[in-house]
């Protein structure tokens, strides 16, 4: 069985990432370990994510050749 694509529906990612860093292929769309959730570069995931994707928790998406963004995780 073939899984569906998911594609990013939200606001338009900008350069930035919530946290100020620089978004270039990939993001998460995830809860902080501060309690609300943001737009994190890998970087800032790793210092202010909770630390694993998933229902409720963050979901990664990767930029297609495209411009869209495609769910890779969560």
């Amino acid at each position: 069985m073939a899984t569906k694509q998911r594609f990013w529906m939200g606001t338009p990612i900008g350069p930035r990432d919530d946290f100020g860093v620089r978004i270039s292929d990939t993001f998460y769309d995830g809860k902080t370990n501060m309690g609300p959730w943001a737009i994190m570069a890998p970087s800032s995931w790793r210092v202010y994510g909770v630390g694993q994707t998933g229902l409720g928790l963050a979901q990664k998406y990767s930029k297609q050749p495209d411009g869209r963004w495609l769910k890779t995780e969560g």
